[in-house]
This record gives C-alpha cells, structure tokens and sequence, in this order.
C-alpha cells in the first residue's frame, strides 16, 4: 500500500473538519504547498494522526506496512469531532486492521460491529431423496426427488442492540422438463427483528420454530418448523424460553394460535423440558372433536469429550384420539464430531433411533418421515472450504395405524451437498 492511497483515506476522514480549520502549517518538506494533497496531510500532522521521519520529510511515496497503517487508524479514532460518514469509513479500516490494532492495545469490538450495517450470507443447496417402501399389497415402489434450493440470509444492524434478519429461499425440481410443473417457487421464509440485552433476547416476527431436543443429531423430535409472533428467551446456562403467536403452513386451512415454554440446562450434562400448545379448527378430526393439542416433551445429553455425544428425547401428545402407543414420539442418539463448513477435511457422524409419531407435528424428517420407526445413521464431511456433503439413510417400518397398521417396511435415501456463502 502506498502513502499516496493512505493520504486520499487520510483526507476522507478529515474532510469536515478540514475545510473550516486549514490554517496548520506544513510539517513537511517534501510536500509542498502545491502537492495535492497537502490540505490532507498538513492538517493530519496537526491533528496528530500521521507523523514524518526526523529529518523533517513526510515520504509519500514510500511502502508502507499494515502495522504503519494500524498505527494511523488508531490515532484518527481518538478525533471525536467526525461526521456520520466519516466514521463509517473509519469503522471499516479498524475491521479491516482489527489484528494490529489489537497488538497496539486499541479495543475494536464495537468498530467491528458496525463495519458493516448490512451483511449478506446464505448457500446453495441440492438435495436428493429416495423414498422406499415394500408391502403386501403393493409391492415394491420407489419416490425420487430432486431439489435446487438457493437461499440468501441478509442481517441489517438497527442500533447498538436491535438489529433484523431474513431468509428468502428460491427452490426448482430438478427431475422436472422445462413447461412441467416443476416446482419453482421463491418465497420470504423468515423475517423478524431481534433484540439482544446481555443474556436477554427478544425476537419479533416469523422466525424458526425449533424445539430444544434439535441440539443434537439427527434434528428436532416436535417441531423443526416456523412461527409467527415473539419470542423472549434469558438465562446463560440455565435458560428459559417463552413463544406465542400462530402457525400456518399448506395442510392447516385453519392457522393454530400457538404457545411454547421451554426449561434447558447446557453444559457437559444437558437437559430440559417443554410444553407447547396449538388451537385449531382443523385438529378436530385428530382429537375426537377438540380444538386444542398440547405435547410436552423432556430431553437429555451427555458429552463424554469434545467428539462423543449421547442424547435421548421423549415426547407426548395426549391430545389425539387414537391408541397409546400412537401418541408418543421418542430417539436415542449417539453423535462422533460433526464437518464444519470453515475446516477442510472434518467430518462427522451419527446413528440413531427414531419414533416419529403423533407427538412429532413438524419433525426434522430428512431421514426418519412422520409415523415411521426404525434406525437412521449418517454423516458429512467438508469437501473443501464451506462446502459440505451430507448422506443419511434411514430404515424402519410405517407406523400409520389407518393404512398400514405398522406392518409395511419403509427406507429412505438422503443425499445433500452445499456450498456456502
């Protein structure tokens, strides 16, 4: 980096004042009255933000190193007379130098935070399914799925505290020809404004609906779903969790008011419990004629180091008039590490156990699918930086007491590869 490109930042930080306050003289010898930018840099050297060399010269023209650079920005962060503009700028030098400027001892947490008001990330997604099934009647058949998904995550900062976040999702089918009904649909998935006080949170809008048990592989036990309305959780290791508001999605014609309450400790032992209840017209054919379903559900971990994790979940929903045994949901888990999308070559696994009905009203079934039994393992890995290729395979029985009364055989195949952004 030349002093030339540090003097033209130089002079945008200053500008404002500079205009008004051009009355220092010049310092320098090499920079003379006529040099372009000698308001700049005249005015820098009174302000104390850039210094010369004992023999009186500035060296304009000279390399400069990142911690020459550093050492300026930290000396421009002292000026507290400086526009709205200015300051911005100056928060994304401090980001971009944060490394030496911490060597210097200045603290840029905060410029950090602001550096940028709107960040973008999100991830492109495939995902393949194969859905199997073997039974008496029908023999053998097989569903395929092919979907294109491409997501964007756009967080825009409002203040010190409150800032808003999104998800917009465009997903295609991509075993469809061109003029078939092929899926394509581009829809706000989320969209809610998040406020952070220390360890108080409070959200407000449609956001993620997932249940506390999700913590571990192979995902949520209740719900891995979305809800509109607010959320306020606190505590640090022992925190609390309250939510009400509404959901809605394709199969309820009736949205259900919703509210969820949720006690979970995190630590080397963890453990929890929740209760979520749901009202809605459309759950009477589900209940013997009410309205209202409540589940509650309990959940418990153990990490025995960084690597090995055991977890087991249990839920129930009382509310639906069928058998007993169709009205819980339960898994036992074991996790080994986990790929993250940062770090080349790691990798993870895991098996699992699955009961996944009528207490499961919005499951994670990438593996296991509603009202089935039966065991699911799988694994990812990270091909190369954030990207990351998942497998899951899950092999059970049909649990639906209408259709099958537990008896046909169930499979699915599930393949995903992702590359962040």
């Amino acid at each position: 980096m030349k002093k030339t490109l540090v003097s033209a930042l130089s002079a945008a930080l200053v500008i404002g004042a500079a205009s008004t306050t051009f009355a220092a003289s010049n310092p320098f010898s090499d920079v003379p009255r006529d040099h372009w930018a000698y308001d700049a840099v005249t005015q820098l050297a009174s302000d104390g933000v850039i210094e010369g060399y004992g023999d009186g010269t500035y060296r304009g023209e000279r390399n400069i190193t990142r911690y020459e650079m550093a050492q300026m920005v930290a000396r421009a962060m002292a000026k507290g007379d400086m526009s709205v503009s200015d300051r911005a700028l100056l928060d994304r030098l401090a980001a971009e130098f944060a490394d030496e400027l911490n060597n210097l001892g200045v603290r840029v947490s905060n410029l950090e935070k602001h550096a940028d008001m709107v960040k973008w990330g999100g991830v492109l997604e495939y995902t393949y399914e194969s859905e199997r099934s073997e039974t008496p009647r029908d023999g053998k058949t097989k569903k395929n799925n092919n979907n294109l998904m491409f997501r964007l995550e756009p967080s825009a900062e409002v203040n010190a505290h409150w800032h808003v976040n999104a998800r917009l999702d465009a997903n295609t089918k991509m075993n469809k020809d061109a003029g078939e009904d092929n899926g394509d649909k581009v829809s706000l998935e989320y969209a809610w404004a998040q406020g952070d006080y220390g360890d108080f949170q409070v959200k407000l809008g449609k956001m993620e609906l997932l249940t506390a048990e999700a913590y571990a592989k192979p995902g949520a036990l209740i719900f891995d779903h979305h809800f509109s309305g607010a959320e306020v959780s606190f505590g640090k290791d022992l925190r609390v969790k309250l939510q009400a508001g509404r959901i809605s999605d394709e199969e309820l014609t009736d949205p259900a008011s919703y509210q969820g309450a949720e006690l979970q400790y995190n630590g080397r032992l963890t453990g929890g419990i929740g209760y979520y209840r749901m009202s809605s017209r459309d759950y009477k054919a589900f209940t013997g004629g009410k309205e209202r379903i409540g589940i509650w559900g309990v959940n418990a971990g153990y990490s025995f180091d960084k690597n090995n994790f055991l977890s087991a979940a249990y839920a129930r929903n009382n509310s639906l008039a069928m058998d007993k045994k169709y009205k819980k949901s339960y898994q036992i888990s074991y996790d080994y590490k986990g790929a993250k999308p940062e770090d080349k070559g790691s990798w993870g696994a895991y098996v699992s156990y699955r009961y996944i009905a009528g207490a499961a009203l919005g499951a994670t079934t990438d593996g296991a699918m509603e009202f089935t039994k039966g065991v699911e393992i799988g694994t990812d890995y990270t091909l190369f930086p954030n990207v990351v290729l998942s497998a899951k395979y899950f092999r059970g029985k049909d649990l639906n007491p209408v259709v099958t009364n537990g008896q046909d055989k169930v499979s699915k195949l599930f393949g995903r590869v992702e590359f962040f952004f």
